[in-house]
């Protein structure tokens, strides 16, 4: 093994260009092309390359992923997609929700996620199955990317119906996920949904991201119901509210409200814009909303707002390529974010909403690195170019080299 790796002729995203040496898993050095020297390191040569800070998948569904074939949903709406997927989860076996996960957390490393967060279903149906072959992946890719899994527990949470799941979100938790989750705007009482989350996660000793407002309707309005139950108690663990949709369909003084309120508890935001373009929307078929939470506003109130490609070619999206860069593009076309902000919504708040340590290139910044055949950041999100040296924890962990021919092309 070599003691390092030297990462030669990168262009930063002000421009610069540079030669920057990894070492121990941290950069050690950012400096003039062609200055650094060392014999003793790997060198990658990455002229036309931009180097950024790795992106991060912050909502997954690696249960669900590549299973959009194995149903029929021809309504396409969020009501249609839940029925759809209930019927078939209770055949999944283990070994298939296994090796359909592996293979999107391939996919994800391959296109520069050096971290994700994903959901699994927890619920009378399936028992911990699901979290169990999740796990198993997480075990496996462990030097390969940082995985972390939620026990996304179906309702109902609250009072004596939700008795038993309870008991499967504290089994979850005991068999190793990392967060909390749940869906309070379909507990027959939100606020309980939410305060068991709340109590069960700092028991553990574990975050909670709860899928919040996954519909443009003003009621129920959960995230109101979150922003007091984690002021009230003063969670202090990590807080996600993934999704808030309808918040982007209020009048902006109350959107601007409702920010304020998020920033002030501390509550990170992921936007997820693929899947709600797909789900949301379908009934009103002139001039449809985009179904795309308060970005400008949540932002503008300080709020660490993140974006990430939730479902991944199943019944809640029948597309999808695990790429941190097609969300950011959505981003760009369906929020008006400029390229730069979509990309700091995938990568640096992505890492913040986890948990996760930012990464900067400087020395001493963390070596979760994606290096891609571009010129600028605006390039690397309009082209989204295959070719891509992925770094994770000083490694590289994923490279994809493409070549295109034209052999009948005349030369100009």
């Amino acid at each position: 093994m070599t003691a390092g790796l030297l990462l030669r002729e990168v262009t930063l995203a002000d421009g610069a260009r540079a030669d920057v040496l990894v070492r121990g898993g941290v950069i050690e050095s950012v400096g003039t092309p062609g200055t650094t020297q060392n014999s003793e390191v790997d060198t990658l040569a990455l002229s036309g390359y931009l180097l950024v800070p790795a992106p991060a998948e912050p909502h997954a569904h690696l249960d669900k992923a590549y299973s959009a074939d194995r149903v029929s949903d021809p309504a396409g709406d969020l009501g249609a997609a839940v029925a759809a997927w209930l019927r078939l989860r209770p055949s999944l076996d283990e070994a298939d929700i296994r090796a359909r996960a592996a293979g999107a957390v391939r996919a994800y490393v391959r296109n520069g996620a050096t971290a994700i967060r994903t959901h699994v279903d927890v619920a009378d149906d399936i028992g911990l199955r699901a979290l169990s072959a999740v796990l198993a992946v997480r075990d496996s890719v462990a030097s390969e990317c940082d995985l972390r899994v939620v026990a996304f527990v179906n309702s109902p949470v609250s009072g004596r119906a939700g008795d038993r799941h309870r008991g499967l979100m504290a089994d979850a938790l005991a068999a190793g996920a990392d967060a909390v989750g749940a869906c309070p705007a379909v507990d027959p009482d939100p606020a309980g949904c939410i305060d068991a989350c709340l109590r069960a996660a700092d028991q553990a000793g574990v975050p909670v991201d709860l899928h919040v407002d996954e519909g443009l309707e003003p009621e129920p309005f959960t995230l109101d119901l979150l922003i007091d139950a984690v002021t009230a108690t003063g969670f202090a663990r990590g807080v996600v509210a993934s999704h808030c949709v309808s918040l982007g369909a209020m009048a902006a003084e109350i959107a601007r409200g409702v920010a304020d309120r998020v920033a002030a508890a501390g509550i990170a935001v992921v936007c997820l814009p693929q899947t709600n373009l797909y789900l949301q929307g379908r009934s009103q078929a002139v001039a449809p909303p985009r179904g795309l939470t308060a970005l400008a506003a949540l932002r503008a109130a300080g709020v660490t707002v993140a974006a990430g490609g939730d479902n991944l070619q199943d019944p809640f999206n029948c597309l999808g390529r695990a790429d941190p860069l097609e969300t950011a593009g959505l981003l760009v076309l369906a929020g008006h974010d400029s390229p730069e902000a979509a990309y700091e919504s995938v990568s640096t708040a992505a890492r913040r909403a986890m948990g996760l340590s930012e990464v900067n290139i400087k020395p001493g910044g963390a070596a979760e690195l994606l290096a891609i055949r571009a010129g600028s950041v605006r390039g690397a999100v309009a082209e989204a170019d295959p070719n891509r040296v992925v770094i994770h924890a000083g490694r590289v962990v994923a490279r994809t080299d493409m070549t295109t021919t034209y052999p009948t092309w005349r030369s100009a």
